[in-house]
């Protein structure tokens, strides 16, 4: 049986940025409008971190079934590794979507945008078949296309429009900068794992691209997130600017790609990349809550 320690590690905490940045982000775009609220805030900060959890969970169970974990490298897989039963892990990825599911009901309740359900449902169904199902669109390449979706737009963008109830074209750009460096966390991941990937046939997107192709992705990702803050300093608030601190501690990590790392060279990679999302989000919707 797993210690709660494992099921922590389970649960890949060093993805969580990619869930609470697009929040933070999105709030800070609310508050640009003048139309902060706290309460739905939380919330939606619930809701993308209870389905990033059930997603790890969901991953963790698929690929341990199919074997496709069993000689990866990275953080603990419970399924694969034995220590806790493949129900048990479907039952926790279940238990994460329904507290997501509850939180994402309640700020349907409180903001009256009921369409919001379909929303809600097409993220778990996303969740699920990204390595789950008989033919998992993770296995075909289309992951970091539902990462930039789900974990940029929608969330970045979901959270800003149930606090104003207004689409916008900066909750749009911003957006697109918070998934940019969320697919750059995916795409390290499956650079890592590219060799046990490509022998039991997951054609993620770094299996297609190939190594080189994979580590240029890297870099264009993280420009392209520097690239929204001058787009969005230039059109909206040159407060934006401040969210240049999140690239202070770039070098190290674009080096390493740069210079080939692989297997274990890139967990340091993959923590620094998740640490720049993290500030990206929170100091980019400071910057929008500025007077």
């Amino acid at each position: 049986m797993a210690t709660a320690q494992q099921w922590w590690q389970g649960a890949r905490p060093r993805t969580l940025p990619a869930a609470i940045a697009p929040v933070a982000t999105g709030a800070g775009v609310a508050a640009y409008y003048h139309s902060f609220d706290a309460l739905l805030a939380l919330l939606a900060l619930v809701v993308a971190l209870a389905f990033q959890v059930a997603v790890n969970y969901a991953n963790d169970y698929s690929d341990g079934v199919r074997g496709t974990d069993d000689e990866r490298l990275g953080p603990l897989r419970l399924t694969a590794a034995g220590v806790a039963a493949p129900a048990a892990v479907r039952r926790a990825a279940g238990l994460s979507f329904g507290v997501g599911a509850l939180a994402g009901v309640l700020i349907v309740v409180l903001s009256a945008q009921w369409w919001l359900l379909a929303v809600g449902a097409a993220c778990i169904t996303a969740a699920w078949y990204y390595t789950g199902g008989r033919k998992p669109y993770g296995y075909r390449g289309l992951g970091e296309v539902s990462v930039f979706v789900f974990f940029g737009l929608v969330a970045t963008m979901g959270t800003a429009y149930v606090q104003t109830e207004r689409w916008s074209w900066l909750a749009l750009v911003a957006a697109c900068g918070v998934g940019a460096l969320a697919v750059a966390l995916l795409v390290v991941n499956n650079l890592r794992d590219i060799p046990t990937d490509a022998a039991v046939g997951k054609l993620t997107l770094a299996v297609r691209l190939g190594d080189r192709g994979t580590r240029i992705l890297y870099v264009a990702l993280l420009a392209s997130a520097l690239g929204v803050v001058v787009v969005v300093s230039v059109g909206w608030t040159p407060a934006a600017l401040l969210t240049l601190v999140a690239f202070i501690p770039v070098a190290p990590p674009i080096g390493a790609v740069v210079s080939g790392a692989s297997g274990r060279e890139l967990i340091p990679v993959l923590v620094a990349t998740g640490q720049i999302q993290l500030v990206y989000g929170l100091v980019l919707g400071i910057a929008l809550s500025l007077p």
